[in-house]
């Protein structure tokens, strides 16, 4: 008879552990039976690579309570604006690693239990569905990635781990409320079901907003970036086996923005699956399958009449896709990984053009298309004593294919009707890299590496307005192909000290960008690169029950354009600054006990590709303040923007944007 004792683990990945029970229990023998919900163990290779952790206290202890605010830490981080999810249009809320720059486009894979979380049509990430507090950690690898789903990995790979039952508890539930009237609720239950577990949440954030535009610019159409969104998770996991488990995860979001004139309203929603089985025998697998329902609306006012010139009505998009990967035994001193992974993305926009003084209907547009990309990829470690080598290559087949634009006029009739040819190829990409141990918790690595990003169905098909410059789309585009390689140097003597040290050289060919054509005129085109050399630095302390944590990333970042892209050439490209990092202190008095201050700095930046409208630099400081007033009950107080710091998120020819000022919260925390 066999014996099962059931483990909730969140934060190390675990297998089965054989126990005895006694000699009284000599005939039986137990079984340890050990469910994560995660995904298999971190391989020998991660060192090799710039690699930064972000814990679940840095995750829940923001000032904004937001996941960006929290990824800011990392340093190279970006996203392609300044503003947040909660006054960005979400089109735009890229993101990217390394000052490499890009369109609004994610140039970093971000995964969410391993699943792609990029918008099929746009590529942007959903960062208001992604709720911190549902979160485990966060690992940040910096550079190219040939692994899974390694095609849109061409900066680096952002991976976000839920977590499990041990670290969520059974119930756990905030409200907090700020000087403006605006709200952040979010609630947590989980419980163990049969030999598994699982967990149910949900979030929902609402309020007026501040003013994006300064006072001197304001008129009687300005209104604040008012915002009302939610999204709910359900997750659970089961044994199917002592070594074997399955995950299935279902996210629901909403989420509705008002930004700079009254009527210019967004709206991005989405329906997310996924199933998961994880193997963790002799035989290690990792099989994964998902699908996404995505859609996008966008109305854009007039900034001269005040009226609406485009209705973005619709935009649905499908993303369908998997992993296989498989790790066979092949000895405690080598680790191979092989498999393969499948990504369709398929979209459609339809959206109606107004003419400004008449009010008629000018033009009715619908465009889209649909991306495939199938990669294989192997990649083996292998542990020389104090030498860790490791290296892998992908090949990607994609394909470009059922791509059109179709204009009718404001009477019906067809003006446009382009449909264009059916593209497919071969990609191959590779990373290699080398971990050695001095001793004493000092360690060198070096790395190189490529990578690929297929130009998403938006930067191919859909052009757009932010007047007055007309931004045309390019069904020509090729794929941005990295280059890159990176040596660095980490030093921790003990778990209470570290600091480490990156340089790197990375290079982004055919790098698509907004290439001005014409005053007032951009197209989506292949420029000849994106070079961006730089230094990463990050150092942690822990003293009792302070730590401090800090990161720094200095890049020199530069387009190399010829022919139309002439006058870029040399330029640092659009919205990316040299200097950028951060630093935060935290101090645990008690165990229900969380205090800590954190100071954000980018450096200056420009809005455009041509360096004529220039976002000065800015630094702010967010606080964050957990009291405990009994079991179970804290209260919480957080500040972001401390000093109120003004900063320019958009500079468009002197038409301002501004980011959040000075916002304090207040609220209760309830757990157990």
């Amino acid at each position: 008879m066999n014996r099962y004792l059931v483990t909730y683990a969140g934060i190390a990945a675990a297998s089965l552990i054989p126990q005895t029970l006694g000699a009284q229990e000599t005939e039986d023998e137990a079984t340890v039976i050990v469910v994560t919900g995660e995904g298999l163990e971190e391989t020998p290779s991660e060192p090799a690579y710039a690699t930064q952790i972000i814990s679940r206290e840095t995750l829940v202890s923001t000032g904004s309570g937001r996941i960006e605010d929290a990824l800011a830490a990392v340093a190279g981080f970006q996203q392609f604006r300044r503003s947040d999810s909660r006054s960005a249009n979400p089109s735009a809320q890229g993101a990217t690693l390394r000052a490499l720059g890009g369109n609004a486009t994610s140039r970093a894979l971000v995964l969410l239990d391993g699943v792609p979380m990029a918008d099929p049509f746009f590529g942007y990430i959903p960062f208001s569905a992604l709720a911190p507090e549902r979160l485990q950690q966060i690992r940040v690898t910096r550079g190219g990635g040939s692994g899974p789903f390694g095609a849109g990995a061409l900066a680096g790979t952002i991976e976000l781990e839920s977590a499990g039952l041990e670290t969520l508890g059974t119930f756990d539930a905030q409200l907090l409320a700020n000087d403006r009237g605006e709200t952040e609720t979010s609630a947590t239950l989980a419980a163990p079901l049969g030999a598994g577990f699982g967990v149910v949440s949900g979030r929902w954030d609402r309020g007026q907003g501040f003013f994006t535009t300064p006072v001197g610019d304001r008129v009687p159409a300005s209104v604040r970036a008012g915002f009302d969104g939610y999204s709910a998770q359900i997750r659970g996991v089961a044994p199917l086996s002592d070594t074997v488990e399955l995950q299935a995860r279902g996210l629901v979001y909403r989420d509705e923005r008002t930004l700079r004139f009254e009527g210019a309203d967004s709206l991005s929603e989405g329906q997310d699956a996924s199933l998961r089985i994880v193997g963790r025998g002799a035989w290690q697998f990792d099989v994964l399958g998902y699908v996404q329902a995505r859609n996008f609306a966008n109305r854009v006012i007039s900034s001269t009449r005040f009226v609406p010139v485009l209705d973005q009505r619709n935009t649905p998009s499908t993303g369908l896709g998997g992993k296989i990967e498989l790790r066979p035994p092949t000895g405690e001193r080598n680790l191979l990984r092989v498999g393969l992974d499948y990504r369709r993305s398929e979209g459609e926009l339809y959206e109606t053009a107004i003419n400004a003084f008449s009010g008629q209907v000018t033009a009715r547009r619908n465009a889209g298309g649909v991306n495939t990309d199938l990669g294989l990829f192997v990649e083996n470690d292998v542990l020389l004593g104090a030498l860790t080598l490791t290296g892998g290559v992908r090949l990607d087949r994609f394909t470009i294919r059922e791509g059109f634009f179709a204009e009718l006029d404001g009477s019906g009739g067809l003006t446009v009707d382009d449909r264009f040819p059916d593209r497919a190829g071969w990609e191959t990409s590779f990373r290699a890299g080398a971990l050695y141990r001095l001793g004493g918790g000092a360690r060198f690595r070096a790395a190189a590496y490529s990578g690929l990003r297929l130009p998403t169905l938006n930067e191919l098909y859909r052009p757009f307005v932010v007047f007055p410059v007309v931004t045309q789309a390019n069904a020509a585009l090729e794929n941005e192909r990295l280059e890159g390689f990176e040596i660095g140097f980490d030093y921790a003597p003990s778990e209470d000290f570290s600091v480490g040290v990156t340089a790197f050289d990375n290079r982004a060919k055919d790098a698509i960008a907004n290439v001005t054509l014409a005053q007032n005129l951009r197209q989506r085109r292949n420029i000849d690169a994106i070079q961006a050399r730089g230094i990463e630095a990050e150092a942690a302390l822990r003293f009792g029950r302070v730590t401090l944590d800090a990161a720094l990333a200095f890049t020199d970042a530069a387009a190399k354009g010829s022919g139309t892209a002439l006058a870029l050439d040399g330029n640092r490209p659009a919205q990316t600054p040299r200097w950028a990092g951060g630093a935060s202190v935290a101090w645990r008095p008690a165990t229900d006990w969380l205090l800590s201050l954190n100071v954000r700095h980018v450096g200056a930046q420009f809005e455009d590709d041509l360096e004529q409208n220039r976002l000065p630099p800015a630094t702010t400081l967010g606080a964050f303040a957990q009291v405990s007033v009994g079991s179970g009950v804290a209260l919480i107080v957080r500040g972001e923007n401390l000093t109120d710091e003004a900063v320019v998120t958009r500079d468009q020819a002197g038409s301002i944007d501004l980011g959040a000022p000075r916002t304090l919260w207040a609220g209760v925390r309830l757990g157990f």
